[in-house]
């Protein structure tokens, strides 16, 4: 039973040939048995047990929902009452928080049952999950390769079927990234879709929190459950949310005008992705799709751009963790309260994190700032006006979602640049604040190879839409 889609499981708890206490009683069996992929960073049995016996109880009484009684993993950026949300940080070592933020929340109400956090790069900064304070997932494919990042455990929690499907969040590419590397469906929604109150910062202007599924009609499920206006937060749209899922059947590719930048195609691609990728496409095409070849010469800039950008908005994001009143208190015998935060920094964030942290100030910093900062938001709007341009031409991008295919761990340890560029394909998607997804579209090596989608800012409905036509013919990739 822990092989099924939601979209199944909701069918047999429906029917009552299953029970959601059942159902989580075999995934906390599996999660507990697993030594080896380190998918989570808390397991909540006691929790989970007691919402499914609760759904229970509420599917005995005739209730129905999309959600109700379904297992799902929340990647540990995610503030979960009563359940420790570290953010793969020591700097948030044991810190509880006493509240749900407003995506969980609507999980919660829905009676979906929550297994656990699932592991991250350190404050979602990396493409590996090897950033991680608590050690690094490993990916389900071939277990001396990394899942991806930094929703590397939640990608790698629903490819090996320790959940039915899981949350994460996608600041440069943290959904769609690992989503390819362990060959499931990742989904980034339009920045303003989801509510981002509770979700811990990286980067506010970027950060969106998306589904991670076995197939595109969980993905639309769970993005229906999730979307939607906030009154909690300012950047979130007041939008209606289509029924994402009930719109599935009613897809068609044929007459969609698909781009294909030519600048996706060229050096830094490796053939064993590009030729799966391109069966994709012609997939597409063969469904009735027109390709249309395009050219997105901004996208060039979006490493320097973000790079820019993220850690800035992280620099200030995170001054707010000093150990004064929660979380890591390493400080031994401080000279002052300056020499106090100092220690319990030094002692409490990763090499990564420091990093990040010293480009934004440095970015932020007098004398730089027109230099650096104010240039790059510059270009970041012609980046996305170079979006809004091109979609006037097409209704959807279609390209590869990485580079490579999964790579070894410590393969970038020593080269930070080399492993920014894991995320060239999927950067500009967030600068412009554009929905994608990211589809399973074959096997190099015996390794996954995600097919990367992108739709108008909105348009969800149609990417989905795409996406479900093209699995439906591309058949099963067996996991």
């Amino acid at each position: 039973m822990v092989e099924l889609t939601l979209h199944e499981a909701r069918a047999r708890l429906d029917t009552g040939e299953l029970t959601a206490l059942a159902l989580t009683d075999a995934f906390l069996e599996r999660m507990a048995a697993d030594e080896s992929l380190h998918c989570y960073l808390t397991q909540s049995a006691d929790l989970a047990r007691e919402q499914a016996a609760a759904a229970d109880e509420r599917l005995a009484a005739g209730e129905r929902g999309a959600l109700l009684g379904l297992p799902i993993a929340l990647k540990d950026v995610l503030s979960t009452e009563g359940v420790p949300t570290t953010c793969g940080s020591r700097i948030l070592e044991g810190y509880v928080p006493p509240w749900d933020g407003t995506v969980v929340a609507r999980l919660r109400r829905a009676g979906a049952v929550f297994l656990g956090k699932s592991n991250t790069d350190e404050f979602a900064m990396g493409s590996s999950t090897e950033n991680s304070a608590y050690g690094p997932t490993r990916n389900p494919w071939d277990s001396t390769r990394v899942p991806g990042g930094s929703s590397g455990g939640s990608a790698a929690a629903v490819a090996a079927d320790l959940c039915l499907a899981a949350l994460g969040t996608d600041t440069g590419g943290s959904v769609r990234q690992p989503a390819s590397f362990c060959g499931v469906v990742g989904l980034k929604p339009t920045y303003g879709r989801v509510s981002r109150y509770g979700l811990v910062a990286f980067a506010s202007s970027l950060d969106q929190i998306g589904p991670l599924t076995k197939d595109v009609r969980d993905a639309a499920l769970l993005l229906e459950a999730i979307a939607g206006a906030d009154p909690l937060d300012s950047t979130s749209a007041p939008r209606a949310v289509p029924p994402y899922a009930e719109a599935l059947e009613r897809s068609e590719l044929r007459g969609l005008r698909i781009g294909l930048p030519s600048e996706w195609f060229g050096d830094g691609l490796s053939s064993a992705v590009r030729s799966h990728v391109a069966a994709a496409v012609a997939q597409l095409e063969a469904l009735g799709a027109e390709l249309r070849e395009i050219s997105l010469p901004m996208t060039a800039y979006s490493i320097p751009i973000y790079y820019i950008l993220a850690p800035a908005e992280a620099s200030a994001n995170l001054a707010r963790y000093d150990g004064v009143r929660y979380g890591l208190r390493a400080a031994e015998s401080p000279a002052d309260i300056f020499d106090f935060i100092a220690q319990n920094r030094e002692a409490g964030f990763g090499a990564e994190v420091k990093r990040r942290i010293m480009l934004g100030a440095y970015a932020l910093s007098a004398g730089y700032q027109e230099a650096y900062y104010k240039k790059a938001q510059s270009a970041r709007t012609l980046l996305k006006q170079e979006f809004d341009q091109t979609f006037e031409q097409v209704d959807l991008i279609a390209g590869p979602t990485t580079p490579s295919t999964a790579f070894t761990f410590g393969a970038h340890a020593n080269d930070p640049l080399a492993m920014y560029l894991e995320d060239i394909y999927t950067i500009p998607v967030n600068l412009a604040g554009l929905p994608a997804i990211s589809v399973p579209c074959g096997l190099a090596d015996g390794l996954p190879v995600g097919l990367q989608l992108i739709a108008p800012a909105w348009e969800e409905e149609r990417l989905l839409g795409a996406a479900y036509r093209y699995e439906a013919a591309r058949g099963t990739i067996k996991r």
